[in-house]
């Protein structure tokens, strides 16, 4: 006789106990290993509660698939779809804090870059790029911006947020990122830099940008929702900001979501 023992289909632990049945009557696992805690089942009639179909489901959602795509190529429900990665929105961190960890503020001095308008500007000190930029939710009268600052050296998205074009979201990034010590910010002119930024820490111009514009390409390249002109947009703020969320999560700050 062989026995083989079974193994989360989370974690792939092998703590595994019986934690009691299903509506259905078939037996249900209980992972006892402190990072995991999920219960499972062995064989799913629902294929939409598959581990590995969720995570397909994340996947598919950052690499240029719409909610109706995923559907079909996973053979689920476009409820199933929505649901899960709805789920995911509470995981999502505006502050790269692995960043932050290993680029102490007393270690660091960085400077915010800005770029929109045809102007250079030179900086001896760690830079960092800042911009924004636009979408839209249901229609295009009604624009979603997100705005973020990025490290110059490394490209790391340092913090983001998402919301309108207005002095109290703005103020909202620029609290985010008060723990990396920026002492300088390089903006275009648009007027909420200039009413809410000090001016000797201000300056107007426009150089050594060319690696957040290239993330605007890749934002709008990789998830489909982004790309100007298109027929898959989204229709609820939640589920938009909640799709770019990931994609920064996972990519730029390297969290597994």
């Amino acid at each position: 006789m062989v026995l083989v023992p079974l193994k989360c289909l989370h974690c792939e632990s092998v703590d595994v106990v019986r934690h009691g049945q299903t509506s259905n009557e078939k037996q249900r696992f209980l992972c006892r290993n402190e990072s995991c805690g999920k219960t499972f089942i062995q064989e799913y009639s629902d294929k939409g509660r598959l581990p590995e179909i969720k995570q397909r489901i994340v996947d598919m959602a950052l690499n240029g698939s719409g909610v109706r795509d995923t559907a079909r190529v996973l053979d689920i429900s476009t409820d199933t779809v929505i649901n899960e990665l709805k789920k995911k929105g509470p995981e999502l961190q505006a502050v790269n804090h692995a960043f932050l960890a290993a680029h102490p503020s007393d270690q660091i001095t960085v400077e915010v870059v800005k770029v929109e308008e045809n102007h250079e500007v030179t900086s001896d000190n760690t830079e960092a790029e800042m911009d924004e930029m636009w979408s839209y939710v249901g229609c295009k009268d009604n624009r979603r911006w997100l705005w973020h600052a990025i490290d110059h050296e490394t490209g790391n998205v340092l913090a983001y947020v998402l919301g309108e074009r207005k002095d109290r979201v703005f103020l909202e990034l620029k609290g985010l990122l008060e723990p990396f010590g920026i002492s300088r910010f390089y903006t275009d002119d648009w007027g909420a830099y200039e009413r809410n930024l000090d001016p000797e820490q201000h300056i107007i111009g426009k150089e050594n940008t060319q690696k957040i514009e290239r993330k605007h390409l890749t934002l709008r390249t990789r998830i489909k929702r982004l790309a100007r002109k298109t027929i898959c947009f989204s229709k609820i703020e939640e589920m938009h900001d909640i799709v770019i969320g990931l994609f920064v999560n996972r990519y730029e700050f390297g969290l597994a979501v």
